[in-house]
């Protein structure tokens, strides 16, 4: 059999040929789903244990509703009704956003509704964030890993086939999304007011929402995926980079702030704060030290500096 490259990258699921992004890997699972009864029986099992039947009439994609958002994943059997809303990353969705869904959990007469969401984050993490219920719904998570486990090699060849294949596509989601979203950068933020800023660094991050530095020399030359901030001798909390730009002024980009550079900075808009569970002291840094820490070491250890020392030997024993 001839080996098949994309981009120069061997493919070894025809559901690579579809992308790693959030939508794709929505549209993937959506299919596998579809077309694989006993993977879509494992999953709709684990999510509802008591229910007497798991026949699924329709499965809808990309759903929308007038002031009901548009759902992911939706699955309305004889018994159940599921709306499943997907990340990518160690992220997971808002209340705000999964309250749009529960109207439409209510309008039938199934015996088993849920929202579920799923990420990279794991169940542990996701209880901590997430409340069970959201207007008596309930919510459950399942991480990637979780949904990998369910994936049931049984049924007719053309599903065993399907169902193998999307096993293999998200153990590259997950290998990518550990490289790529578990690494944090951790920078020092201060009550100092910047040049052409009424804002000081705390307030452009945590009212703004925004951050920005200089391209490579000392700082990143890509951007990262994760920023954490720390002032007041703690790391106060950790933001995942929604989008980036280069550039050279930042006039009208920022609320509060105009001002050129010299060299190209990255200008970033961060998504909503994850909080640490439990205190996190600055540790052995430097004042203005900036550091590279694994995310789930952040949130589960007691200090940036052990993080950081932790997150070079996982990587050094990776090497």
């Amino acid at each position: 059999m001839a080996e098949l490259l994309l981009h120069n990258r061997c493919v070894h699921s025809v559901y690579e040929l579809l992308g790693t992004q959030e939508n794709h890997i929505t549209y993937s699972l959506g299919w596998a789903l579809s077309q694989c009864p006993e993977f879509r029986t494992a999953m709709l099992r684990r999510i509802f244990p008591t229910a007497q039947s798991y026949a699924a009439e329709q499965i809808n994609l990309q759903q929308r509703q007038e002031g009901g958002g548009i759902t992911d994943i939706e699955i309305i059997g004889d018994d159940i009704h599921l709306i499943v809303e997907a990340k990518r990353g160690w992220t997971l969705p808002t209340k705000v956003q999964l309250a749009l869904y529960t109207p439409r959990l209510r309008t039938r007469s199934h015996a088993h509704v849920a929202l579920v969401t799923m990420s990279e984050c794991s169940q542990e993490y996701a209880a901590l964030r997430q409340p069970k219920a959201i207007d008596g719904v309930p919510l459950l998570h399942l991480s990637w890993r979780d949904v990998q486990d369910l994936c049931v090699a049984k049924g007719t060849h053309a599903e065993k086939r399907l169902v193998r294949e999307f096993h293999t596509y998200l153990q590259r989601i997950v290998k990518m999304q550990q490289q790529e979203s578990n690494l944090v950068y951790v920078v020092s933020l201060s009550a100092a007011v910047p040049p052409g800023s009424k804002l000081s660094w705390i307030q452009i991050v945590e009212d703004r929402g925004r951050y920005f530095h200089p391209v490579g020399n000392g700082w990143p030359k890509e951007p990262p995926n994760y920023l954490g901030f720390r002032y007041k001798g703690e790391l106060q909390s950790i933001r995942h980079v929604e989008s980036w730009k280069i550039m050279d002024a930042i006039q009208g980009e920022i609320p509060g702030f105009r001002g050129t550079w010299e060299k190209p900075h990255f200008v970033y808009t961060l998504g909503p704060p994850i909080r640490p569970p439990q205190k996190v002291k600055t540790g052995s840094i430097f004042r203005n030290g900036r550091v590279w820490a694994m995310l789930d070491l952040l949130l589960s250890t007691n200090s940036v500096s052990e993080a950081r020392d932790v997150t070079k030997k996982r990587l050094e024993a990776v090497d």
